[in-house]
């Protein structure tokens, strides 16, 4: 007897998920393994948001809250939109969910009907195309390129883009490349939104903190204000604040897409945990003085990772300016034959066999829409990116 829904045929596991899980096992087998798969951050929460919570649970903060958040979050999230993206919003354009993914599944499980499209840049965040997927949707996938420095232009937008178009995501700082999308190249982008008012841009900011060298970065909404109404900003506390178990995320959007959001997860999750909701407001709204040290400690793992990596023959990388990836090209090894005799003749031999011989752990390219490449996560100790580097020009330079 069938039991499974042809809505859960659509879509497969998680790849970033997939090497965490296999790489987790491999280390309780008793295998070195060094893992650059997920994308969390090594630093702990700090100390003043874990006490909020400590005080939530002590004076009896342990109820089922509104559905889509707090009233408390709700104006923390408020007052952090106004403070640092010029924006304005009122808490009924507000969501709160149990992290940034049910945020994004929520807004496309209430906005998008079969047929509906879905333009998404390539390479892009593994959860997106399968979303759509699920919600009935197709996903257009545009290949972004390091010409553009993985970033789709105005002109690319504007071509793919038709009655059917429902959506456009963004993503900046991005995963997993980096690459941050600048203000003129977003002024851009907007005014291809402005000029088809049936198509909306969800953009997810999740990494809006991590970004180096000087650049500002800022949200479409906030570049043209016209176009509000048709931007979703996706956000949460999981990787700036280092809360990616507290699972919080927000989002702010139009009034009538926030409250079906809302309504979808009546019927699903409920409201968030009362104790991370009340984290999450000293998250927003205490000491943000750590942000920048922190982004320096990730900003010299960059550097170190780049460096060492452009250094191996058969692999290039370019600089990204926010986030925690790294993005190489590994086209220049594929042919090539491993110590054991196996030729790499994709991205996901390539992982595979960097996994199997060397003990690295990382993401095949192609998980993210466009082969050839891998990606690293530099969220980790200092001591462990050097030896996964090492372990990486090893394994790259036995190749033959």
């Amino acid at each position: 007897m069938t039991l499974l829904s042809e809505n859960i045929s659509r879509i497969k596991p998680s790849a970033t998920m997939a090497v965490t899980n296999k790489a987790r096992e491999l280390k309780a087998a008793g295998v070195d393994i060094i893992g650059l798969g997920a994308g969390e951050p090594d630093f702990d929460t700090p100390d003043n948001i874990k006490k909020a919570a400590v005080e939530a649970i002590n004076n009896g903060d342990t109820k089922y809250t509104a559905v889509d958040g707090t009233p408390s979050l709700k104006k923390a999230i408020i007052q952090k939109f106004k403070n640092e993206n010029n924006l304005d919003y009122s808490p009924d354009q507000i969501s709160v969910g149990t992290g940034g993914k049910q945020i994004i599944f929520n807004a496309l499980l209430a906005s998008v009907d079969p047929g509906d499209e879905v333009i998404i840049p390539a390479p892009y965040w593994v959860s997106y195309p399968d979303i759509v997927a699920f919600a009935g949707g197709k996903s257009v996938s545009v290949e972004c390129n390091e010409s553009s420095n993985f970033k789709i232009t105005a002109q690319q937008l504007s071509q793919n883009i038709n009655d059917k178009t429902k959506w456009v995501i963004l993503n900046s700082p991005s995963n997993p490349t980096g690459s941050c999308y600048t203000e003129a190249e977003l002024l851009e982008i907007s005014k291809v939104i402005e000029n088809n008012p049936h198509v909306n841009v969800m953009t997810d900011d999740i990494y809006e903190h991590l970004v180096y060298d000087n650049f500002v970065f800022k949200t479409i909404a906030e570049v043209n204000q016209n176009i509000m109404d048709q931007t979703l900003i996706v956000n949460g506390v999981s990787k700036a604040y280092a809360m990616t178990g507290w699972r919080i995320g927000y989002a702010a959007g139009e009034k009538q897409l926030i409250k079906a959001m809302g309504k979808l997860q009546s019927q699903s999750t409920s409201n968030p945990s009362s104790i991370s909701q009340a984290a999450a407001v000293e998250a927003l709204s205490g000491d943000q003085s750590f942000l920048k040290n922190r982004a320096e400690v990730f900003k010299k793992r960059r550097d170190f990772v780049v460096s060492a990596l452009n250094a191996i023959d058969g692999i290039t990388c370019l600089n990204p300016e926010g986030a925690f990836y790294v993005f190489p090209n590994c086209t220049g090894l594929i042919g090539k034959k491993t110590k054991n005799g196996k030729t790499l003749t994709s991205d996901e031999d390539f992982v595979t066999a960097l996994l199997e011989d060397a003990g690295v752990a990382v993401v095949q390219g192609s998980a993210f829409g466009l082969e050839g490449y891998f990606r690293i996560s530099y969220a980790t100790s200092d001591e462990l990116l050097s030896s996964a580097c090492e372990r990486i020009s090893k394994f790259c330079n036995e190749l033959t």
